[in-house]
């Protein structure tokens, strides 16, 4: 099948002749600009050739037009680290304004996407991460500070939502003229070591709704719930294709996933414990344990979050070849 034919079937929950995979990355460095970046996501497509491609660009891509700072300081993950924070006090938050989208590192974005997409030449779908505001308001106060600030000045943050909310419908509809075949959409805060599910509901999830609504003509659009104790209740309702997680390391499993949301669920291997401290064999051993927990169906083998970059070849080479 081809990757795009393999991966509807998925979605649907048809049969297929494998199940779909596909691991990503940050690229350090080359990150900084849009045609060094488009060249190592093209490089990492044509060394695994993985079914579709999720580009990772610097994490601090979305909130820099708003003051934030960061640098490379060897992260293995492959993200910068934050030298500047733009919101220390609440009054920090009525300062944001709206951005614009073809400017700055957003523009730049933008660019290696339209570079990706005539790199890769229509063969395989490719995807863009897309911060959720929550995740975007997050960086800009710092992960230890957002919820002291929502429960001390709960009007300036929505305010600072609505303006990244804003920004990034922006973005969205810009990104969609590159071509991109959906968003991974981050949801870096949904959790309940974070928030209430109250809390959630209403800093979090009216805002992540417009986004994804405004997406819903795109036809691979990826729920990413990153940490552990995940809010999967609440984006297993949210209008989305894929759902990822840490599935080995947070509830749900795979297969209770698939019973609460409708699309497919990727996952299945551990980013560190397997891709970067395990053997070609335990990569194996981990895909065949999650294929045969989903049957096959309705599943693309993935890890919870980005490889990182000091993955094993041989191990990204068993993630690929393991579905054959």
């Amino acid at each position: 099948m081809e990757k795009r034919a393999r991966l509807q079937a998925t979605l649907e929950g048809h049969p297929v002749d494998r199940p779909p995979v596909a691991l990503w990355r940050h690229f350090p460095i080359d990150d900084q600009r849009p045609a060094d970046l488009a060249a190592a996501v093209l490089e990492w497509q044509n060394l695994y050739d993985w079914d579709f491609v999720k580009v990772t660009p610097e994490s601090g891509y979305a909130t820099k037009g708003w003051g934030l700072r960061d640098e490379w300081r060897g992260e293995p993950e492959g993200t910068r680290q934050t030298t500047r924070l733009p919101v220390t006090r609440a009054e920090d938050w009525l300062e944001l304004h709206p951005l614009d989208p073809r400017a700055g590192p957003l523009g730049d974005s933008l660019r290696a996407l339209e570079l990706i997409r005539d790199g890769l030449v229509g063969r395989v779908p490719f995807i863009q991460t897309v911060f959720s505001p929550i995740s975007q308001a997050r960086k800009l106060v710092g992960p230890d500070n957002l919820a002291s600030h929502i429960r001390l000045y709960p009007d300036e943050v929505k305010y600072a939502l609505g303006v990244i909310t804003a920004t990034t419908l922006r973005y969205v509809a810009e990104a969609k003229a590159t071509g991109v075949d959906g968003l991974f959409y981050a949801m870096q805060f949904a959790s309940t070591r974070n928030f209430s599910r109250a809390e959630y509901r209403e800093f979090g999830e009216p805002y992540d709704r417009q986004i994804l609504e405004a997406a819903q003509t795109l036809w691979l659009n990826v729920l990413h719930l990153h940490g552990d104790d995940v809010l999967f209740d609440v984006a297993s309702r949210y209008p989305a294709s894929v759902i990822n997680w840490h599935d080995l390391e947070t509830p749900p499993t795979l297969a209770e996933g698939q019973t609460q949301f409708p699309g497919a669920v990727c996952g299945g291997l551990r980013q560190w414990d397997t891709m970067v401290r395990g053997t070609p064999e335990q990569v194996h051993a981990e895909a065949r344990a999650a294929i045969d927990q989903t049957g096959g169906r309705r599943f693309i083998l993935g890890t919870g979050c980005v490889v990182p970059t000091t993955a094993p070849r041989a191990n990204l080479r068993a993630a690929r070849e393991s579905v054959e």
